[in-house]
């Protein structure tokens, strides 16, 4: 009996020390994360002795490392290249650090990726369009940085995309016609940017959107009546860009600012409201 049991015990332990065991390679990246970013003022420490499983914020099943939460806890300095060697995550939430430099174009390499959260830290260069590659995305996060340059043109890739936000950057250039085939788009927060241009009759694709906001950009143009067809948008927020034209009332009420424009001089106008509804 007592041989059972210590059998039974021992391949209990076994099925422990294998859940726990994660690649020399995985647990490589992670080390040279926890260097390149100043481990040792993190809030939540890594005790680099013990096994990964005791790590914060770090998920690992079946010997692959497939989340990574270290969401404000005080990381500091650039992601290291080796970061990307962790290509079975399929969860990266950096958000509220200190992260500095540009994301690395070899993020094509995290395939499996269905949240990216690089929010609030200090990020600059332009989003590289290898993150298009990432078809599993659901919840692209990249908002109050320093990012700059334009929206990769080919993000209509990333059809799986439920949330992208950018906010609060220096993103500059046009919408890509892409985006608008991203149809299961629920969040899209683009405001306080550099955005220009139009927006088109095709943000119709945009059937499930819930909350819009393209607040203080540069867009200029009518806003498409299309955009009364959104059933489902609850929050909206166009104002304090260049558009002209008239919207109906219905659409000027669901925005948070009732529609107030920019004038070529720099000075606040609310659309005109028309009173009909003409999409019937």
């Amino acid at each position: 009996m007592k041989i059972l049991v210590t059998l039974s015990l021992l391949f209990a332990f076994s099925l422990n020390v294998l859940a726990d065991t994660v690649s020399d390679k995985e647990k490589e990246a992670l080390i040279k994360l926890y260097q390149a970013t100043n481990g040792l003022q993190w809030k939540n420490k890594w005790d680099l002795s013990l096994s990964v499983s005791t790590w914060y914020g770090v998920k690992a099943e079946n010997g692959k490392v497939v989340a990574l939460n270290l969401a404000d806890n005080n990381l500091q300095g650039e992601l290291p290249e080796a970061l990307y060697d962790l290509t079975n995550l399929e969860s990266l939430n950096l958000e509220k650090n200190k992260i500095e430099g540009s994301l690395s174009s070899s993020i094509f390499n995290l395939k499996e990726l269905e949240l990216l959260n690089l929010g609030e830290n200090r990020l600059s260069g332009v989003i590289p369009s290898s993150i298009c590659q990432l078809v599993k995305l659901k919840d692209l996060e990249l908002f109050m940085n320093q990012i700059s340059g334009e929206l990769p043109s080919e993000i209509g890739k990333l059809n799986q995309l439920e949330i992208l936000a950018v906010f609060n950057n220096e993103i500059n250039g046009k919408l890509p016609v892409s985006i608008y085939k991203i149809s299961g788009l629920k969040v899209l927060l683009l405001n306080n940017n550099k955005l220009s241009g139009n927006l088109t009759n095709e943000i119709i694709n945009w059937n499930v959107l819930q909350n819009f906001s393209l607040f203080d950009n540069d867009f200029t143009g009518t806003i498409p009546q299309e955009i009364e067809k959104l059933s489902k948008l609850q929050e909206l927020n166009l104002s304090y860009n260049k558009f002209t034209g008239e919207v109906s009332k219905k659409t000027a009420l669901l925005d948070a600012l009732n529609m107030t424009m920019i004038d070529e001089n720099g000075n606040p106008f609310l659309l005109e409201i028309n009173q009909e509804n003409k999409l019937q």
